[in-house]
């Protein structure tokens, strides 16, 4: 029977060979031949039968063996209950004859399942004490990482082979001992290094990509970069950060999402309140100055924003693409004019180049479900989305198009064309692009029903749009009858009370609304109408008011046995959070909606400004009020409670449009 070199009966017989020989000395027997059986002992049987299963297949020198190994020692492969991991190690000079064996190997160990040990830094048995991996399927992070690290040290700082072994034929293969000069971290395979990455953190494995160029290659490998988050200030110094990490992975990246956080604009002299910038612009008045600084910080925004989107334009992996361009001039400026982009951007080439860019992404797309771009500057036009083909338009599941720059009755998004999105279980617009004909396209039985729908009612829009084409009530009813899972968040921004009233149908299934206000203050019949309306679907409740004059809060109970926060807390009995800055809470009445909601109330933070004590409460000398009303509260909820001593340690403390983007992805991402 013929077999090829080392393979088949061939190489065993070799092997026995080879052992009668080293047994006998120069004179021994003759080797048996070909087709003989192989004399073994009941012992050596049984250490072959336990041999895993990768290492029956590894080839083994003839002569580069260990004797130790043949008559199966104590530190032989007859015993992988020892440490497979530590063998392979001690015996792989042996065994190496070229790169290809090196890469199997080193798979072979990473997938192996004993306990790793690895020798003493100084080869002798009074080393540092020896890192041991728990059996599984695969070794611990921490013992690959150390199993690399003994690979990758310095030739001097590895132990050497001993006197002889050279003439003894137990040195490495020439130029492939990974103990010796020729091999180091460099040469290992890049699926171990990648395999290795995987089951690191992201600061460990910023800090291993450091030991070579090799290895900050396998760092932008696209299997360890499915996703990308990025929250960017708007400086300069993020340029360069931005263009290298783009480059690297914005070819690849499946999940792509980019929020450029501009804390602290500076602003010049001569700011109008909200919206009033936005109405001198629109009669052709001057627009109230801004500062040099921050036309700079405009300008940079706009290259950055460049910089992402033309790193992604080619990229057809792209399954979600989300950018939030966070302004923070709503406030101070209303929205930005012509005037002011004329000032950083003359010609509108760069402004014309970003919508270029967004519709080419849209175009190339080919597996995109997720999109969402919230107040970048006019980056979405209302012709944007006819840049999608139809098959993607009909498989896109969550669409986002928030713009406060887009005025008059100019909508982002038709009826005619939300037909196209049949597949759509989420999305989120500007509640006056929301029209009633849009809900007749969604309630419309050849469309998936919808399950989230997120509304920004802003002061702003209402003034430059309309309420008049808004869904009525018989339009939720329809809307609600085709998509029965349907929720709904609102968030409404410097409202007038009277506009709510007329937005809040009785029909909408309202989840979580969010009042936010500078000037306009939300009153108790608001929020009565909604604990009547809402009361088997709200669960979350903000009131938010950033009042200047922080002496006297707005009071939304002109009843005090009637207050409207705890009729709230018993109506809603899926109410798991409730948040109040800037209104008055009487001590008593957070205790009765303590009381009510108990445990069932996850979040329940009111500002310390916030709460008020009766005068009765604050005369008797006998108890501290203060104490006796936290231990009222924590009692009710069944668990200690505190109030929130400032402001900003507020988990919805943060700049409206902001937290609307945020929860609006948390809203959307829970379907």
């Amino acid at each position: 029977m013929e077999c090829a070199p080392g393979r088949g009966p061939g190489r065993r017989l070799r092997r026995t060979a080879l052992g009668a020989a080293g047994g006998a000395g120069s004179g021994g027997a003759a080797p048996p031949a070909r087709g003989a059986e192989r004399p073994t002992s009941p012992a050596g049987r049984a250490r072959r039968l336990r041999l895993p299963a990768h290492r029956r297949h590894v080839p083994l020198s003839p002569r580069g063996e260990p004797s130790s190994l043949r008559r199966g020692g104590s530190r032989g492969l007859a015993e992988p209950e020892r440490g497979a991991g530590a063998v392979f190690l001690r015996t792989l000079p042996s065994r190496l004859g070229s790169p290809a064996r090196l890469s199997l190997l080193c798979r072979a160990v990473v997938a192996a399942a004993p306990p790793l040990r690895l020798p003493p830094p100084g080869g002798g048995a009074g080393g540092a004490s020896r890192q041991q991996a728990r059996p599984g399927r695969r070794p611990p992070p921490r013992a690959v990482s150390l199993m690399l690290l003994f690979v990758s040290q310095e030739p001097q700082a590895r132990p050497g082979p001993p006197p002889g072994a050279a003439a003894a034929g137990l040195g490495p293969a020439p130029g492939m001992s990974v103990c010796g000069e020729a091999v180091g971290a460099g040469s290992l395979p890049s699926e171990l290094v990648v395999h290795i990455f995987s089951f690191l953190a992201a600061p460990d494995r910023l800090r291993a990509s450091a030991a070579c160029s090799h290895w900050r290659e396998c760092l932008f490998y696209p299997a360890l970069w499915p996703r990308l988050r990025l929250s960017l200030r708007v400086s300069p110094a993020e340029r360069p950060r931005l263009e290298f990490l783009m480059r690297k992975c914005g070819w690849f990246v499946r999940e792509l999402r980019v929020q450029f956080a501009a804390d602290n604009y500076p602003t010049g002299g001569g700011g109008a309140a909200a919206g009033e910038g936005a109405v001198v612009a629109g009669d052709g008045e001057a627009p109230p100055p801004l500062s040099p600084r921050w036309l700079d910080l405009l300008r940079t925004y706009l290259e950055l924003v460049l910089c992402v989107l033309s790193s992604v334009r080619n990229n057809r992996n792209l399954q979600k693409l989300s950018l939030f361009g966070d302004i923070s001039i709503l406030q101070q400026h209303g929205t930005i004019s012509n005037t002011y982009l004329g000032k950083v951007d003359p010609d509108g080439k760069k402004i014309k180049q970003i919508q270029q860019l967004f519709e080419e992404i849209l175009g190339n797309s080919r597996q995109l479900k997720w999109l969402s771009c919230g107040l970048m500057l006019q980056i979405v036009t209302p012709t944007s989305l006819s840049s999608l083909s139809n098959p993607i338009a009909n498989t896109m599941e969550h669409l986002s198009l928030l713009d406060n720059h887009i005025l008059g009755n100019t909508t982002l998004i038709t009826a005619v064309e939300l037909e196209r999105f049949v597949n759509l279980r989420s999305l989120a617009l500007d509640f006056c692009d929301f029209t009633a004909e849009m809900a007749r396209v969604l309630a419309d039985s050849n469309h998936v029903p919808l399950h989230r729908l997120s509304l920004l009612v802003h002061s702003v829009s209402i003034m430059h749009k309309s309420l008049d084409n808004m869904p009525k009530d018989e339009n939720w009813q329809a809307l609600t009858r085709n998509s029965t899972n349907l929720r709904v968040y609102i968030m409404a921004f410097d409202v007038k009370s009277d506009d709510m009233l007329r937005i809040l149908k009785p029909s909408i299934p309202l989840e979580r609304i969010h009042f936010d206000s500078y000037v306009t203050c939300v009153s108790g019949a608001v929020v009565d109408l909604i604990s009547r309306q809402y009361d088997k679907f709200l669960t979350h409740f903000i009131l938010m008011n950033d009042v200047i004059d922080m002496s006297a809060f707005p009071d939304l109970s002109d009843n005090r046995n009637e207050d409207p926060l705890v009729l709230l807390a018993w109506r809603c009995t899926r109410l798991s959070l409730l948040a109040v800055h800037g209104y008055t809470v009487w001590a008593h009445n957070l205790i009765a909606i303590a009381r009510l909601r108990g445990s069932d109330l996850k979040v329940l933070e009111v500002t310390e400004e916030s709460i008020e004590f009766d005068q009765g409460e604050l005369a008797d000398q006998d108890v501290d009020p203060v104490h006796n009303f936290i231990e009222q509260v924590s009692l009710g909820l069944g668990r200690p409670w505190h109030a929130v001593m400032d402001i900003e340690l507020l988990s919805v403390f943060t700049e409206p449009t902001r937290h609307f983007y945020r929860e609006m992805q948390s809203f959307s991402e829970g379907i």
